[in-house]
């Protein structure tokens, strides 16, 4: 039995194409393949013009990849999760 006869057909989307992915934060992008929809294009390094995805976060900039605790904070959602969960005093 070969390993082409197991898969599944048809299951696979159909606007997979180049993406340019950016991250935010610190301007970081990267050119990639995928069918995330986007609205936005950017041109790309090689002159070419390519779907944008924009990322809040990324490897670049993610604490697991980083080595650093840095919390991105918008719209002051940290502070309101410490005022709301604080001790009292």
């Amino acid at each position: 039995m070969q390993l082409t006869d197991t898969m599944k057909k048809a299951i696979h989307p159909e606007n997979y194409r180049f993406c340019v992915f950016k991250d935010m934060s610190n301007g970081y992008s990267f050119l990639t393949r995928s069918c995330a929809e986007t609205k936005e294009t950017l041109k790309w390094e090689d002159g070419n013009e390519y779907p944008l995805v924009k990322l809040d976060i990324s490897m670049t900039s993610h604490p697991f990849y980083t080595g650093k605790q840095v919390l991105v904070d918008t719209a002051g959602r940290v502070d309101k999760f410490r005022t709301r969960y604080s001790k009292k005093k």
